[in-house]
C-alpha cells in the first residue's frame, strides 16, 4: 500500500477551509449579535428619551399652573371664595431693618442669655506668677 502526497495535501486544504469557515461564521455571528444588542439599546434609549420629554412637559405644565395660581388676582379671588379674611400686603406690613438682622438676632439672643441671671458678667482670667 502506497500513500501519495496528494491525499495529505487535500486533507490539509479541507482542514484549513473548515477552520476558516468556522472562524468566519463565529465572526459573523458575533457581528449579528452586536448589531442586535445595539438595536435593543437604541430602542431602550428612544423609550427613555420619550419618557424624559413627557416628564419635562408635565413639569412645565405644573409649573405654569402653580405660577398662574400665585398671581395676585387669583389669590384675591380665592381669599373671597373661601372667606379667609386675609388683607392684601402693603407697605404697613413691611418693616425695614437699618442693621444686619443676623447681628441683631445674635445680640438679642446674647442679651436674653445674660439677662437670666445665670452669668454674673464677663469672665476674667488672671495669670498667677
Amino acid at each position: 500500500m502506497k500513500t501519495t502526497d496528494t491525499h495529505a495535501f487535500v486533507n490539509q486544504i479541507l482542514i484549513c477551509l473548515l477552520v476558516t469557515f468556522s472562524f468566519g461564521g463565529t465572526i459573523g455571528l458575533g457581528t449579528v449579535w452586536l448589531r442586535h444588542q445595539n438595536a435593543v439599546l437604541a430602542r431602550s434609549n428612544r423609550a427613555l428619551e420619550a419618557r424624559i420629554a413627557e416628564v419635562r412637559r408635565s413639569v412645565t405644565e405644573w409649573t405654569a399652573m402653580v405660577e398662574s395660581e400665585k398671581s395676585s388676582d387669583v389669590l384675591r379671588r380665592r381669599n373671597a371664595d373661601f372667606q379667609l379674611g386675609f388683607a392684601p400686603a402693603g407697605d404697613k406690613q413691611i418693616t425695614h431693618m437699618p442693621e444686619d438682622p443676623m447681628q441683631r438676632l445674635a445680640r438679642r439672643n446674647r442679651g436674653e442669655i445674660f439677662a437670666d441671671g445665670l452669668v454674673g458678667g464677663p469672665i476674667r482670667f488672671a495669670v498667677n506668677h
